[in-house]
């Protein structure tokens, strides 16, 4: 079975970002566990705020377009995302809304989402680590979108000691539980290649 090709990125552009932190944590896990990883920024990928009739008078943005073409070279993505008000934030939403309105003659509806397996993660500076909106972008990403989202969800909380000085994570049991995510991504993933 061939390396499968995962992509990392935070839902978060924010200079030092706790997510990014979680981002590359889990990017190096994932390069453990045997994947080529694509670790990225949304920072490069700018998109106005999703409006249909800007959609009609100029098309899909090119960044949503690129976006599309990546995900489409890879089997797997993992993201990290923040918490905002029980939720996630609106980068990821406006991202992914930007991604569903493109279409590819031969592919299935949604193709970006389609054909690939997704994990999520967060880190919040509260206990219960950014949970209440992994469980809002779980719930978006199969029903809305049709993704194929991994069922354990890497939940990191208290943020100020979450990350040891070489920006792995300090909790032990935490750190072994995102090896165990990310190794189920790189095995479904695998399957996919």
């Amino acid at each position: 079975m061939a390396s499968p090709k995962i992509i990392v990125f935070a839902g978060s552009i924010r200079s030092g970002s706790i997510n990014e932190k979680l981002a590359v944590a889990a990017a190096n896990a994932l390069r453990r566990a045997g994947a080529k990883v694509s670790h990225i920024s949304l920072k490069d990928y700018p998109l106005p705020l999703y409006d249909g009739d800007l959609q009609a008078r100029e098309g899909i943005p090119a960044a949503a377009r690129n976006l599309v073409e990546l995900f489409f070279e890879h089997q797997g993505v993992f993201v990290a995302s923040p918490e905002y008000n029980a939720s996630f934030p609106p980068l990821l939403k406006n991202t992914f809304d930007w991604m569903s309105r493109i279409n590819v003659e031969g592919r299935p509806p949604l193709p970006a989402f389609k054909d690939r397996v997704f994990a999520l993660g967060a880190v919040s500076g509260g206990a219960m680590g950014g949970y209440r909106g992994l469980t809002q972008l779980r719930t978006m990403m199969e029903l809305g979108l049709g993704a194929l989202v991994l069922p354990d969800m890497v939940a990191v909380g208290n943020a100020a000691t979450a990350f040891g000085v070489d920006g792995s994570l300090a909790n032990e049991r935490t750190r072994d539980f995102l090896d165990v995510v990310v190794k189920k991504l790189v095995d479904v993933a695998g399957r996919l290649s």
